[in-house]
């Protein structure tokens, strides 16, 4: 237990660099402001993956500790052992089960006579097993027909849409997301890992390529809606509550980001410095492993940087600020109809139309994300844990290359009049239909109190006496 717990801290940093190798590639020698945004928002997601997962792995450790101490105390002595049936008798047996995943499940063990033991130790086909797993891929939607099962009212929201879905084309980014899902699915089911969700796996309807009649690309997805909940900015938001402050899971990058503007710090900080010095505290403590310090002197330079980048820069806040996710594959790629970090979106659920920005990156082998703020605003029960929808009835149309040349805080107002426009430009939204109008629910400093004035200040000052009167003159 204590080799595993120690081997379990020494791979993060290949972990991360893998996982960003494989968003990425080989990394450039430089980089634009652009990506490095996106580079540190998914690194910082990587991290917190894996921290997580090594969390849950010390809970699991601990819990077996306690669990292997309870059952000393109370083992019985072999006068009171109860014998248990024999269970090897011969032939198959088989189960059928759904698997937590919703994945089908059915296991076969089948047993027969052997030789002695010494013989059959040594015979490889003694004991074998198979695991044969099976799906298939889905075809893309691609006629209105198609589209329209997942929302009957699309082309009455917006009527120029079946005309550019004439001429539309399946992005190759549905194929690629697909592969990038059949590759972690075979990945880990080849290690026996926890694989891909039934549900995760089939996230995305379509990925189409429209065109405006001007010529506008359009990045049109169809999928379900995930949650993220990253980002701060100490100058919009300088407080947050305590347990997001000292978290070590949650995320204060998000891939759209600006050169910060007011003097506010960010509440994220205070937290990351702590994270510090408790990596500092048992970095120096006698007991720590050789495995183990490497992994803490990794992780202190992680965070450093990281602080830098909150003293430097500020972030969109999944809370309060409305906004979708793409890939970060699809994000950073050269495809002309791909979105980028800051281009203007709307999101169609039901009859309602929600303006907003690409302001995150997301894994690449699952779609369909977007801000709590936006969750909510779609299914109040949703939170961090809570998906507002389940169901691939979520539409995304994201206007390529209509970002701002220059980022800054998010303008709800503003975002709303250029959707407004980009709509506009192809065919404008039905009749009865408009955007949604989002309210700044961000807490707003208290105004100064008013400074008592004394009493006394208030009383009117008793007027001068007048100078006298000069005497008469002499007769």
């Amino acid at each position: 237990i204590l080799a595993g717990t120690a081997l379990c801290f020494t791979p993060i940093p290949g972990k991360v660099k893998q996982g960003l190798k494989e968003i990425f590639g080989t990394a450039p020698a430089a980089r634009s402001v652009d990506e490095q945004d996106i580079y540190r928002q998914a690194e910082s997601r990587i991290r917190g993956e894996i921290e997580e997962k090594q969390e849950q792995f010390e809970k699991e450790i601990t819990a077996l500790r306690k669990d292997l101490e309870n059952a000393r105390k109370k083992e019985p002595d072999d006068t009171q052992r109860a014998t248990t049936p024999s269970s090897g008798a011969l032939g198959s047996v088989t189960d059928v089960r759904k698997l937590r995943s919703g994945i089908p499940f059915k296991s076969e063990v089948t047993v027969g006579k052997g030789g002695i033991a010494s013989q059959e130790r040594v015979d490889e086909a003694s004991f074998t097993a198979s695991y044969h797993l099976q799906l298939r891929l889905p075809q893309a939607a691609k006629t209105l027909a198609e589209l329209e099962r997942s929302n009957p009212k699309l082309a009455k929201i917006l009527p120029g849409l079946p005309a550019m879905i004439e001429k539309a084309e399946v992005s190759t980014w549905f194929e690629k997301i697909y592969q990038a899902k059949v590759t972690r699915i075979r990945r880990d089911a080849n290690t026996l890992n926890e694989i891909l969700t039934k549900h995760n796996l089939y996230d995305c309807e379509s990925i189409l390529n429209l065109r405006k009649e001007n010529g506008q690309r359009v990045f049109f997805l169809q999928a379900e809606m995930d949650v993220v909940s990253d980002g701060s900015d100490g100058d919009r938001l300088p407080t947050m509550p305590d347990e997001i402050v000292n978290s070590s899971h949650y995320q204060p990058f998000t891939s759209y980001g600006w050169k910060k503007r007011g003097s506010g710090v960010n509440p994220m900080i205070a937290g990351w410095e702590g994270r510090i010095k408790g990596a500092e505290k048992e970095l120096a403590a006698a007991g720590t492993t050789v495995d183990r310090k490497a992994w803490l002197k990794e992780r202190i330079g992680y965070l450093k940087r990281g602080i830098n980048d909150l003293k430097a820069r500020s972030f969109l806040i999944a809370e309060y600020d409305p906004f979708i996710v793409i890939p970060v594959s699809i994000l950073t790629s050269s495809d002309p109809f791909a979105p980028k970090a800051g281009d203007y979106a709307v999101v169609v659920h039901g009859e309602k139309i929600y303006p907003a920005i690409v302001g995150d990156g997301g894994p690449s082998f699952k779609v369909g994300e977007a801000s709590l703020r936006m969750a909510v605003e779609i299914n109040p029960k949703s939170s961090s844990y809570s998906r507002p929808v389940s169901d691939l009835k979520v539409t995304y149309l994201v206007f390529t290359g209509s970002r701002e040349s220059e980022k800054g805080p998010p303008d709800y107002e503003k975002w709303r009049q250029k959707c407004h426009e980009l709509l506009q430009e192809m065919g404008g939204l039905g009749e009865g239909y408009q955007l949604h109008q989002w309210e700044d629910k961000l807490p707003k400093p208290a105004p100064p109190v008013p400074v008592p004035v004394p009493v006394e200040s208030l009383t009117p000052a008793p007027p001068t006496s007048a100078a006298p009167a000069p005497g008469a003159a002499p007769e």
